[in-house]
Formats: C-alpha cells, structure tokens, sequence
C-alpha cells in the first residue's frame, strides 16, 4: 500500500470543544425520548385515561384506551415529523441548519401549551402534529449538523450523541411519569408534558454559541465564514499543518461536488452515483423501524401491562429498561471508537435484537398466560433496549448521514428521515390491532414478525452497506465517485488526501514532514 498522510487522528479531550457544540446541538434529539417516554406512559396512567380514557374494570389499570385515538396520538406526531423532514432539503438549502433549529423549538413551544392545556382530543390531535413537526426539523438538522462539524475520526461518536440525548429524555420521561403515574388528576399527565419545554429552552439558548456547519457555509460561498467556523469546532485540537490540511481536503471536494452537479434539487438525489448513496441512506435509516424499536419504545409499558404486570411494575421495568437502553448506548460508542467498523455493530445489532424478539415471541407461544412467559416479556424487553442502543440504534445515523454527499445531504437524510417516520407511523398505527385485547390480541407473538425482519436487515447490512470508519467525508465522496464495491471499500486508496497535502506543502512548506504519513487500515 501506498503510504499517505492523514488529518492527524488528535484524542477526544483535544476535541472537547467541538464535542460541546455537538452535544449542544444534539440536545435536539431529547426531546423524542421525552416524548416517546412519556405518551408511552401515560396511555397506562389513570389520571390521563380519566379525561381520554374510558372505565373499564376488566382491565389491570381499571382503566382502558381508546383504539383510535391510541393509535392516533402516535401516529399525528410521525405525520408531522414525515411532513418537515420532507421538506429539510429545500428549507436547509436556503436557511441553513440554526435557523431551522430555531424554528423547531418555536412550534415546540407551541405545540406543549396546546397539549397541556387542552381537554379535549381534537385539540391534543393538533398539538401532536405540531409537535412532530418540530421533531422533524430536530432530528433531522442535528444529525445533519453533527455529522458535518465532527473530525472524521470521531464522527461516530458525536453522532452517536444523538442516541445519547433520545436516552437521557427517555429517562427523564420515565421517571417524571413514574413519580405522577398514582395521581388521578390532570397534573398526573401535564407534568410529564411539561418536560417537553427543557429541549427548546436549552437549544434556543445554546444555538446563539454555536457557529454553522463550516460545510454548509463553503457550499453557499461563503469562504470565510466557514473557515472561521471550522476554527471554532477544531479550536487548538490541531496544528496549523493539521487544520490547513482538513480545510484544503473540504474546499477540494466541495469544489469537485460543483463541478460534478449539474443542478440542486431532489431529482439529483436518484442520478448517477448519487442513486446508490440515497438508496443505502434510505435503507439505512429504514432498519431503525425494521430493528422494531418503534414498536417497543412506544407500546412497551402498556405492552407489559397487557402481559398481566401491575401498573406500578409495569413503570418500573419501564424505567429500568431505559436505563439499560443509556448503558448500551455507550458501549456502543466505545465499540465503534475502538473495536468495531459501522457495518459489524450493525450486523451484530441485527442478529442480537432478533434473538431478543425471537425469545419474547416463542416464550409466549409455549407459556401463554404464565408467569414465565411474563418474565420472558420483562427479560427480553430489557435484552433488546439494550442491544438495539448499543448497536443498530448507535450506528445508523452516523452512517447514514455519511453516506450521501455534502450538497445533498440535507435533501437525502431529510427524505431519509422522512421514510423512517412514515414507516415509524406505519408501526404506530398497526401495532395496536396486533397486541389490543380489542383486536386480534397476539400479545407478545407479535415480536415473530420483527424476528424476521431483523434478520433481513441483517442480510442488507451485509450485502449492501460499506464500511466508512476513519474516512473524511470528502474521501467518501471520492470512494462512491469511483463506484468502490462493498468489500472493496475499506481497502481502497483515495487521492484526495494527497492532492490536498500537496496544496499545504506549498502554502506552509515543511508541512509533508510536520504531518504523520500512515497506511489507511480499513476496519470492517
């Protein structure tokens, strides 16, 4: 192999400054887990099913929901998220992405006070639409953002904050409904809702010290915005050789991405190589409703219940299984760091959370209604909360948002994104005709059908996903320009590197031997 020189890999303490900026901006992801915690809750608390409920004795709670406007309140929030990620692409290209932060928190606001002040359902209808519409925006330009300001080297950990945060507010939530859950009066249910101000309050604030993504500003021509932008991010994490050298590989194939282009817009995404890069984002980002976590996120208390668990167990697993769920996610970030490629924590997540689901289904098969089958419910709810964080849930969002190009990225995460939720609403709407007593009341056999589809998702991750770790952006440009092949991809030797180095060596000479030449060792 031919030796190269390499933006210097520098420690995360030396990128501790954009590593804050990042969680800054990360912090947007909070606010799903807040949600997903506490609506998942509250569809088993009696102070909220006392004003959208209906008395029903037979059931454990004492208390029963109706179908529709269970599936309803979850499904409003996808639409609305399905809706603004749609259009990320055209609002990111002339906005940038702290504006359109700023604009999420705003109908955040909005859509909490509509919730927590209202009674009657149609109103909280309107609430959740607004509500995943600001969802949509904060997903999807936090993710955006974090995988364009992060050192090539530590992208997969600060986009992995992204799970970090979902988890945090799912602990936050769960907690938050743990302490209301035996209230019987309105507060039992608007407490919880009034967390849903933390995450627009705290990024409103945050955003005013955080510059914009250095790529997204190079993109629109603004040179020397970006590179003061992309010096806030490094701060001293980097030589003036290091940081000249990651500036001129940026500048390098921004340029070659507008040369290449012919115009901007979303038909570009499915054109050429680009094809293939939307495609594997879409697939990607598909395989975190293919894993089944939206099924458990936001039926799992009220899951439990249905197995036959008290209220008061069923909020306590609830809890701990998130706590399980932030565990994994830092193993997992360390495994990516450290251990494992994107593709193998992937493949790995797929074979592990399949077994999860697999157990969950045949325990109720052969034990319905037992004891057993109750706590292999418990069991293997906290097996998957783990695993899924630790791997499929960790990995897809940094390697999706690296895998399309930086002048479509906003377009093709945000569509991306935007299939994620409409499959997520899919699952919102269907899963309760499949575990309701009211309907066909499969219980935990339900977990077979997400059996299965975790391990198709193993067979795409294995076929049709490359390994990324350790490439610049700009090198993964150059790999798909080149149509490098799956198994070829880690192996294969960019130019880019060199040709930016050569371009350093004449502004500072001295730079080739300031800089550590090194072999690029994919890992799989």
């Amino acid at each position: 192999m031919v030796a190269v020189a390499k933006i210097p890999e520098t420690t995360l303490w030396a990128n501790r400054k954009c590593l804050f900026i990042c969680a800054i901006v990360a912090i947007a992801n909070m606010q799903y887990g807040l949600d997903s915690a506490a609506i998942g809750s509250l569809q088993a608390m009696p102070g909220f099913l006392e004003v959208f409920g209906y008395r029903d004795p037979s059931q454990p709670a004492g208390y029963a929901i109706d179908g529709t406007f269970q599936r309803l309140i979850g499904s409003l929030l996808t639409l609305g998220a399905f809706l603004s990620s749609l259009v990320a692409g055209a609002f990111a290209h002339f906005f940038g992405r702290k504006v359109a932060l700023w604009i999420a928190c705003v109908l955040n606001a909005v859509a909490c006070i509509i919730q927590i002040s209202t009674t009657d359902k149609v109103a909280v209808y309107i609430g959740r639409l607004i509500l995943g519409l600001a969802n949509g925006f904060l997903v999807t330009f936090s993710n955006i953002y974090t995988a364009e300001a992060a050192p090539a080297h530590l992208r997969a950990v600060m986009v992995a904050l992204f799970s970090e945060w979902v988890n945090i507010g799912s602990i936050i939530g769960a907690s938050v409904t743990n302490a209301t859950k035996n209230q019987l009066d309105k507060a039992s249910y608007q407490i919880p809702l009034g967390t849903l101000f933390i995450v627009p309050t705290f990024l409103a604030v945050g955003l005013l010290f955080v510059p914009e993504s250095p790529r997204y500003l190079l993109y629109r021509g603004k040179t020397k915005q970006a590179r003061e932008s992309l010096k806030k991010l490094r701060g001293d994490s980097l030589s003036p050789e290091g940081f000249e050298l990651e500036w001129v590989e940026m500048v390098k194939g921004i340029e070659e991405e507008k040369q290449a282009a012919r115009t901007i817009g979303p038909l570009d995404m499915f054109k050429g190589t680009e094809l293939r890069r939307t495609l594997l984002c879409y697939g990607v980002i598909a395989t975190q409703t293919g894993a089944g976590s939206w099924f458990i996120i936001s039926y799992s208390t009220y899951f439990m219940i249905v197995a036959g668990l008290s209220v008061d167990d069923a909020f306590k697993f609830s809890v701990m299984n998130t706590c399980l769920g932030f565990i994994g996610v830092n193993v997992g970030m360390y495994l990516m760091r450290h251990v494992m490629g994107r593709r193998t924590v992937l493949m790995t997540g797929s074979v592990a959370q399949g077994c999860a689901m697999l157990g969950m289904a045949v325990s109720a098969t052969v034990a319905y209604g037992t004891v057993s089958a109750r706590n292999c419910v418990i069991a293997f709810t906290a097996l998957y909360q783990f695993s899924y964080n630790a791997f499929v849930g960790d990995a897809t969002y940094p390697t999706a948002t690296e895998m399309v190009s930086t002048r479509l990225r906003s377009w093709s995460v945000g569509s991306a994104i935007s299939l994620g939720y409409f499959l997520a609403w899919l699952t919102g709407f269907c899963s309760p005709y499949f575990i309701n007593p009211e309907d066909l009341n499969w219980g935990a056999k339900y977990a077979y059908i997400w059996a299965a589809s975790n391990f198709c998702c193993l067979v795409f991750f294995y076929l049709c996903v490359p390994e990324t770790k350790g490439r610049t952006l700009e090198e993964i440009d150059e790999l798909f320009a080149n149509r490098v092949s799956v198994r070829n991809f880690s192996s294969f030797q960019t130019t880019i590197g060199a040709e930016a180095l050569e371009v350093v060596e004449h502004n500072i000479p001295g730079s080739e031997k300031k800089l550590t030449a090194t072999e690029y060792v994919g890992q799989a």
